[in-house]
């Protein structure tokens, strides 16, 4: 039976809300992508829907990186997307020019996939004590490749991106606030009721207003698919360097893929792995 990771919700014909379910800490792998692609068509094909939020039902993770226990075919079988970028970025950027305006509620851990995915967002908004954003790749002999290196320079600045990316640190909400990686981080307490408003605000307004402003918005600041079609194939020729395996077994030996302070602290250990 598969288990439904990307569940999507119809609060109204305009609202629409995407929370990612897979515990304990929302590793994202073949299957999520293949339900991300089905609720990206039906984003593209409704005619009423105006806004959609992603968030997450599990507590302190958004979502974390990709699934490196999942089978490789299982990844490598997934077709080649509309746009003609592999599953995971085609679904993506299929994201970024969706007439519907995308919103990353990010409560909890947002790294890897989670902060690919947050960039392709139209908006971020994130907890102010319990967000924390990353690219980890790097630090564990990995390229990323779901679309950072094209979108966070235009988001954040060359100078950012390659501190983000190339150092592998954690961003709290208050200096992801600061960059420019989120809108605005917010008091925990208040980041829901605030996202909430912000959506049913969008929601009423009129469609081709809003497609059309964000399609010209789009052509300003968005990378073309060939900015991003490299970075899938990066990646997986990462995935079987040396390098990359003998971090991953390190990793894998103090509790990475599993619920525990590994995970909780990625940012931190793929700082260690490659000492001593």
């Amino acid at each position: 039976m598969t288990t439904q990771q990307v569940q999507l919700e119809r609060r109204s014909p305009a609202y629409w809300r995407v929370t990612f379910n897979n515990p304990p800490v929302n590793i994202w792998g073949p299957e999520a992508t293949a339900q991300m692609l089905e609720v990206v068509k039906a984003l593209e094909s409704d005619p009423n829907v105006k806004v959609v939020i992603f968030d997450s039902a599990v507590e302190d993770f958004f979502i974390i990186h990709y699934d490196f226990l999942a089978k490789p075919e299982d990844t490598l079988a997934l077709p080649v997307g509309a746009t003609g970028l592999q599953a995971l970025p085609d679904a993506f950027a299929r994201i970024s020019r969706a007439s519907v305006v995308s919103i990353a509620k990010i409560r909890g851990r947002c790294t890897g996939v989670g902060g690919e995915l947050a960039a392709a967002c139209d908006m971020r908004f994130a907890s102010r004590e319990k967000a924390v954003l990353s690219q980890w790749e790097v630090g564990a002999g990995l390229v990323p490749g779901g679309g950072p290196m094209a979108r966070l320079p235009r988001l954040i600045g060359r100078g950012r991106a390659l501190e983000v990316l190339l150092t592998s640190e954690d961003i709290n909400g208050e200096l992801a606030e600061l960059y420019g990686y989120v809108n605005r981080s917010l008091p925990d307490a208040e980041l829901d009721t605030f996202v909430e408003a912000l959506a049913s605000r969008i929601a009423s307004f009129d469609k081709q207003a809003l497609s059309e402003t964000k399609r010209l918005v789009d052509i300003a600041s968005l990378p073309k698919d060939a900015d991003i079609e490299p970075e899938w194939g990066a990646f997986l020729a990462s995935v079987q360097r040396p390098a990359f395996q003998a971090r991953l077994k390190k990793l894998m030996d103090l509790g990475f893929h599993k619920a525990g302070d590994v995970e909780n602290r990625l940012g931190y250990y793929v700082g260690q792995i490659g000492n001593g």
